[in-house]
């Protein structure tokens, strides 16, 4: 569908050739949305047209907006302001506009094609050491929308989990299991197995630091006291037993990871998410390990006299990368490189877009300048999406001291709030409780995936429970709720025999129906938008805007008992259209609607 924006661009490029004898540049065509201080729904700009014309602005722009008047039936006015032109676009269009989408299906959207190019996102990144937490929901969340955002914009989007299943911190939690639990297994207690498991890696925390404590106390210094306490030094031995496949090792790090994943995978079912292939560093570290030994064998790399295996980046500013430690084991660094080339060996992507906290912003530099010393041809295709933490009101969490909000009790308090939410509006009645239940898990998801996605992605952001639940304002159910009242009247509509599905008959339109027909004209740019910018928060900001405008023109219009018949088809038509945007807004960013609220 052609956009206005385009045909007045060519249009303008026309009128330069015609009134001024020039090749007119397509780059110097700027046009915009004309600011709300001034009337027009188009601008202008004509400051860079000065050089075809050898006029002052205010006559250029006159005698620009004249030609563009007389020859485009669509402008039903111009005015000029300094350099800028300002189009009044007509009525005619706009109400055509409504009719050419109002069967348009996946509006919006552009559709795949053999030559889409091919990106993978990878989201959700979870240690096996601890449950999922908000700060993880954050990520999963961003991740999920951008992928549901990228495949709007014609992206094969492919969504993997890089599962970091073993390294030191994960023999934590297998020490302090060893030396507590009792042969405890989550079964046997009761327990979730991701919390269960991660109950001893804050167990683990208390107890170094008693022996840390222990040693500053008896004239060690904190440094020294934090290398010799005695279960860090079982950690690290525990590694090393891990990395040369020790048996009884192995089979305790996989008994315990197994009670993580299953823990892992209700949560992603809880969140609605789920991956297209899932990673484990336990397998890409060897691969990157190969790597690095083969570019040292090579002389691509340097060792230090203990062993230590590392790149030196200070020409690019940076430091010395360590890629293997003087014992032999690895790092963070060595397995991304194993997980970035196993990921272009599966998917052979055109871009491989990292979900990760602003936090590593230093550590995907340097990746992607290591892959290209290493000389693999796609190392430029790797990106880093990155965003802000997200803290409580009462401050960060910490996961080594348990300190963090669990994801899974999260989820359970947004259920019970949005429970009671909904039943003080008392609009269930008739529902059965299954049905009930369906509603209060659709508003608490809604809830929470809107606060969460409402905030740009590169922010930090303070997440509050109370405030994310509110049928008025800014959230998901406000969005939510408007949904369900078109719903509503689309359902009356049908139940009084109302024929509205038929060709709109309309000479004009009032300001708050254009004001309507306007924002829905937005919504493949804003799509377009959300895609460039990396941040599902300019969808949400469009959802509110279109529920807002809507519940205006709602409260201020009559529709099943307007006046006419013209005006009550052309009005139920607006409504079913608006609906179904709002809907697949808020489908962009993961959040279902009710048929009820």
């Amino acid at each position: 569908m052609k956009r206005i924006e385009d045909k007045i661009k060519s249009e303008a490029l026309t009128a330069i050739t015609k009134l001024y004898q020039a090749e007119g540049d397509p780059q110097k065509i700027q046009i915009q949305k004309t600011i709300k201080e001034y009337e027009g729904d188009f601008t202008l700009v004509v400051f860079p047209l000065l050089a075809y014309s050898r006029k002052n602005p205010q006559v250029t722009a006159q005698e620009i907006g004249t030609y563009l008047k007389d020859h485009m039936s669509e402008i039903a006015g111009f005015d000029v302001v300094k350099g800028f032109l300002n189009l009044k676009i007509s009525q005619t269009f706009w109400i055509d506009f409504l009719e050419d989408i109002r069967t348009v299906q996946n509006y919006g959207k552009v559709s795949q094609t053999a030559e889409s190019e091919n990106y993978v996102i990878e989201y959700a990144s979870p240690n096996t050491n601890k449950p999922l937490h908000l700060g993880h929901i954050r990520n999963i969340l961003l991740g999920a929308s951008m992928a549901k955002i990228f495949e709007a914009n014609g992206k094969k989007v492919s969504s993997v989990n890089l599962v970091n299943d073993r390294g030191i911190h994960i023999c934590k939690s297998m020490l302090a299991w060893e030396a507590l639990a009792e042969g405890a297994t989550p079964d046997s207690v009761g327990k979730k197995g991701d919390h269960f498991v991660g109950e001893y890696y804050v167990a683990f925390d208390k107890e170094y630091k008693k022996q840390v404590a222990a040693l500053v106390e008896g004239g060690m210094t904190e440094e020294k006291a934090k290398e010799e306490a005695d279960w860090m030094k079982k950690a690290r031995a525990m590694l090393k037993r891990w990395e040369r496949d020790h048996k009884k090792t192995r089979e305790l790090w996989t008994e315990m990871n197994k009670w993580v994943y299953e823990g892992f995978d209700d949560t992603y079912k809880k969140l609605g998410v789920s991956f297209d292939k899932t990673y484990h560093e336990s397998e890409t570290y060897l691969i990157g390990k190969d790597v690095v030994l083969r570019a040292l064998k090579l002389g691509e790399l340097s060792q230090r006299p203990d062993g230590t295996v590392y790149l030196d980046l200070t020409e690019y500013g940076m430091d010395e990368k360590v890629l293997l430690r003087s014992d032999g084991t690895t790092v963070y660094m060595t397995q991304d490189i194993g997980s970035a080339i196993l990921r272009f060996q599966d998917f052979q992507f055109d871009e491989s877009i990292y979900v990760v906290g602003n936090e590593q912003d230093y550590h995907f530099k340097v990746l992607s300048i290591i892959l290209d010393r290493l000389e693999y041809p796609w190392s430029n295709r790797l990106s880093h999406l990155s965003y802000g933490m997200v803290e409580l009101p009462e401050g960060k969490m910490k996961s080594r001291e348990g300190t963090v909000v669990d994801a899974d009790d999260l989820l359970e308090d947004m259920y019970r709030t949005a429970k009671h939410a909904s039943e003080d509006l008392g609009k269930l009645e008739g529902l059965s409780k299954e049905e009930k239940e369906k509603v209060y898990h659709t508003v608490a998801l809604g809830a929470l995936k809107y606060f969460i996605l409402k905030v740009d992605a590169k922010r930090n952001m303070v997440f509050n429970p109370k405030e994310s639940i509110d049928f008025n304002g800014n959230t998901g159910p406000f969005i939510q709720y408007s949904y369900v009242r078109i719903n509503s009247l689309l359902q009356k509509a049908e139940a009084e025999g109302l024929k509205y599905k038929l060709q709109i008959h309309r000479n004009s339109i009032d300001t708050k129906e254009l004001e309507l027909i306007k924002i829905l004209y937005d919504f493949p740019v804003i799509v377009s938008e959300a895609a460039e910018k990396r941040t599902p928060s300019v969808v949400a900001s469009y959802a509110y805007d279109l529920a807002k405008e809507y519940n205006q023109f709602y409260h201020e219009h009559k529709i099943l008992t307007a006046e006419d018949e013209e005006s009550k088809v052309f009005r139920l038509v607006l409504s079913e259209k608006t609906g179904e945007v709002m809907k697949e807004a808020l489908n962009l960013l993961g959040i279902d609607v009710p048929e009820r609220m």
